[in-house]
């Protein structure tokens, strides 16, 4: 190992830089984080620490977590797929719907690479859907193979672009064959994640909204000013822990021991070298004038659905030089102040 240059890793971070960083992740929906996924989380912050030191800090302080995780795994059927670009499936999900937060997403079938991951106002809109589905084709310079989405109304748009695109291909999934409908519940891949997000984000968001609900001074009873406050408030920051489990999703190791599903690789490698892993990319090329007139025909998402309550929230901010909220705690003290004023203006 001399000779080679070889050694071990010596210059780790300091114990109590990683335990400040990982006692201010119990703070947010870090909370929800196994010690493998918060041991990547510090890596991805700068922090060199080994796995074992992670397990060690998070089992003092969050002791009662760590036993929660420790749960069996069910034996599942598996998945297969042909390569990246192969299937994209696509669902919304609806539990924070009540409080006005409409998350919609995208993995691709064979990588498990997550293409988006979006908060809005709505997941409803099909302009809405189909502009994240056209982003996406605009980014990879072309569509998939074939789409895997539900029934419902909002994947109209989507349906009708991927036929547009897949009109004048002959391969035999091409045309009417490139969108495959089906039930929600069949839509594996996307619906395993949804499990996944609300594990290590989603539910530390409905219990503190489920806090202001049942919070004696009634700051949350669901009716259209109340939501349009929280999207306000809370949208930002949801979106960049939505980014967060995405990146961290993208690049950490897939737990599968079948090396012919991924097991032991990351979702990035599997979807951008294919050929390393015996497969190739079925994304389909389209020309750049079809995607823009695609493009024409979807809404960019809005994260605030009443304008005239966005507006109202600005002008409030600024009269009181109140900059926009940087974490969960001082978002929802805005919110609060925000639900105040605006109540007493209504009065």
């Amino acid at each position: 190992m001399k000779r080679l240059g070889l050694f071990r890793r010596k210059n780790y971070s300091e114990l109590i830089q990683a335990a400040s960083f990982i006692s201010e992740q119990q703070e947010t929906s870090g909370a929800l984080h196994g010690y493998r996924w918060m041991h990547l989380k510090c890596i991805q912050k700068g922090l060199k620490i080994p796995r074992d030191t992670v397990y060690g800090l998070m089992k003092v302080l969050d002791p009662i977590g760590m036993n929660l995780r420790l749960r069996r795994r069910l034996t599942r059927r598996k998945y297969r797929s042909r390569g990246p670009n192969f299937v994209w499936h696509i669902d919304g999900y609806d539990k924070l719907k009540p409080y006005g937060i409409a998350i919609h997403g995208c993995i691709d079938g064979y990588s498990r690479l997550i293409l988006w991951l979006e908060a809005a106002s709505t997941n409803n809109d099909p302009k809405v859907v189909a502009n994240y589905f056209i982003n996406a084709v605009k980014e990879r310079g072309g569509c998939p193979s074939r789409v895997r989405a539900d029934l419902g109304t909002e994947n109209v748009y989507i349906a009708n672009i991927q036929h547009f695109l897949r009109r004048n291909q002959n391969d035999e999934f091409s045309g009417e064959r490139s969108f495959l409908p089906g039930k929600s519940t069949q839509n594996q891949r996307i619906e395993w994640f949804w499990g996944l997000l609300r594990k290590e984000m989603a539910q530390f968001y409905i219990d503190l909204f489920k806090n202001l609900e049942r919070d004696g001074n009634d700051f949350f009873c669901g009716d259209l000013i109340d939501k349009s406050i929280l999207q306000f408030c809370f949208m930002n920051i949801i979106q960049i822990n939505l980014d967060d489990v995405r990146n961290v999703w993208n690049t950490h190791r897939l737990q599968s021991h079948d090396k012919n599903d991924g097991g032991g690789q990351r979702p990035m490698m599997l979807y951008n070298l294919p050929h390393l892993y015996g497969t190739t990319d079925h994304l389909c090329r389209v020309e750049d004038d079809e995607v823009q007139i695609c493009e024409e025909e979807t809404t960019p998402k809005v994260s605030c659905g009443d304008e005239t309550v966005s507006e109202l929230c600005s002008l409030f901010m600024e009269e009181n030089h109140i900059s926009t909220p940087s974490s969960v705690i001082e978002a929802n003290e805005l919110y609060k102040r925000l639900r105040e004023m605006i109540r007493f203006e209504l009065e």
